[in-house]
């Protein structure tokens, strides 16, 4: 996933009336209730619509292998009953009277939860999030059918070859913590999800100090500040630090590399993915900046990496990702071989990691026009208001809305030597999961494990 960011900004939020106030964007404002709610208002004139997004740091992250999958199934029956809807008929009736379009997604390290409505029907909207968040009802019937809804987004997930290869090289990535990483869940999981396992990651997580409420679009920041507060102010706080007592654990580093073949006869094509453990944003948020800088640079068509893979006919297409995470990022580089010359393929791509820290892989010029066209790219990308709302909530999640909107100051700063030093740290001569995917009839005629291998 490429990064999210817009323009530079200065932006530290206010964490109470006591401390001194700081710089915001224009169209940006914030607030934190007493029971610890992050409130962040963007206005937007535009058009009359509002969004009102509510986003916990719950998702695969926060998932031992019992629960795996249940934080994305939760996402799901918060569009169900609660205290003051209770069935599906009545809850769609209010979606209607209120033109409420919504959805939910689920990450790593977030859950989001987000209506878009006109903006007439904003206080009511805050009511009627207010009684998901704090009361819903996990009905046995509500569980049943999204039981299966969700089972289903799992099945046409592996229904793609790709999925196949990605969860092999996640299972060899992160090891014992593999559900950690896995949103999507287990499928025994999912289909035996009881109101209990429900209620115990309600009791968990969904408190309004591990929570923040976005509204964007056509809202006046101090009338969205008093309503709010009218509505989710007398929502308790956790008498306890949510993740001291139930802590994250520490992803085990890489001991040495790994390669490994998977055969999938949906795939028509051979597909390789090297992955490494990356930097993160609690202890190498500078490596974060490099890490974006270095993937955009060598993924644009005047690389030499590209060069050397795709303009030489050696593979159809490549990519190098780097996805920002609080808890561990991981870095990928995808290939997909040309299948009549994959060791050939499989050779250079070998050669091109051994040369990224190199001081002539790339020029300043590319590192400069990286650094543009990135910022670019999410100043375009956040002309979408709703779009926009989901942005912040990520960024509040996996690491802080501040770094989301100093961005681009702290991309301009990033070096040739900072990207040496990227790569040094976290790539080359450094372990990592090498998986093969490949139908069986190839694989039988290629006898891929003879070639696919480290040396």
């Amino acid at each position: 996933m490429r990064k999210i960011f817009t323009l530079s900004v200065i932006f530290c939020l206010l964490m109470g009336a006591a401390e001194a106030q700081q710089k915001l964007p224009p169209n940006m404002f914030f607030q934190k209730l007493p029971n610890g709610l992050e409130i962040l208002v963007l206005e937007d004139h535009t058009v009359p619509m509002v969004t009102i997004e509510i986003a916990c740091k719950n998702g695969s992250f926060t998932e031992p292998p019992e629960f795996n999958g249940l934080s994305h199934l939760y996402e799901h029956l918060f569009f169900k009953a609660n205290k003051h809807y209770p069935n599906q008929a009545a809850y769609h009736n209010r979606v209607n009277e209120l033109d409420i379009d919504y959805n939910g997604t689920t990450r790593e390290e977030l859950v989001n939860y987000y209506f878009s409505l006109p903006k007439e029907n904003l206080v009511q909207g805050f009511k009627f999030m207010n009684s998901a968040i704090r009361y819903p009802k996990f009905k046995k019937e509500d569980m049943l059918q999204e039981n299966e809804i969700v089972n289903a987004e799992f099945q046409r997930k592996e229904s793609n070859p790709y999925y196949a290869l990605k969860d092999a090289v996640d299972h060899h990535l992160w090891g014992d913590l593999y559900s950690r990483k896995h949103v999507i869940g287990d499928h025994n999981i999912i289909l035996s999800a009881t109101p209990d396992k429900m209620e115990a990651i309600k009791s968990k997580y969904y408190y309004p100090n591990n929570s923040i409420l976005v509204v964007a679009g056509d809202v006046n920041h101090e009338e969205a500040f008093t309503e709010a507060a009218k509505v989710f102010g007398s929502w308790n706080a956790s008498k306890f630090d949510i993740f001291q007592k139930w802590p994250v654990p520490e992803f085990s580093p890489l001991t040495k590399t790994d390669y490994f073949v998977i055969e999938s006869d949906i795939a028509q094509v051979p597909s390789i993915m090297f992955s490494w453990q990356g930097p993160d944003t609690r202890n190498d948020v500078a490596g974060t900046f490099a890490a974006d800088v270095f993937s955009f640079i060598v993924n644009q068509k005047a690389s030499r990496l590209f060069e050397a893979l795709e303009a030489s006919g050696l593979a159809l297409n490549t990519g190098v990702n780097y996805y920002t995470q609080k808890y561990v990022g991981p870095i990928s580089f995808y290939v997909t071989p040309n299948p009549d010359r994959i060791q050939e393929c499989l050779a250079e791509m070998k050669k091109q990691i051994a040369l990224w820290d190199s001081e002539d892989y790339f020029t300043d010029k590319q590192m400069e026009r990286a650094k543009r066209l990135l910022a670019i790219e999410q100043v375009q990308r956040n002309e979408i208001t709703e779009e926009y709302a989901h942005t912040l909530s990520f960024w509040w999640a996996s690491s802080s809305v501040d770094y989301y909107t100093t961005y681009q100051e702290n991309l301009n700063k990033v070096t040739k030597a900072d990207l040496q030093a990227y790569v040094r740290k976290y790539i080359k001569n450094k372990p990592y999961c090498a998986g093969l995917l490949i139908n069986s009839t190839m694989n039988r005629e290629l006898k891929s494990t003879q070639f696919f291998k480290e040396n």
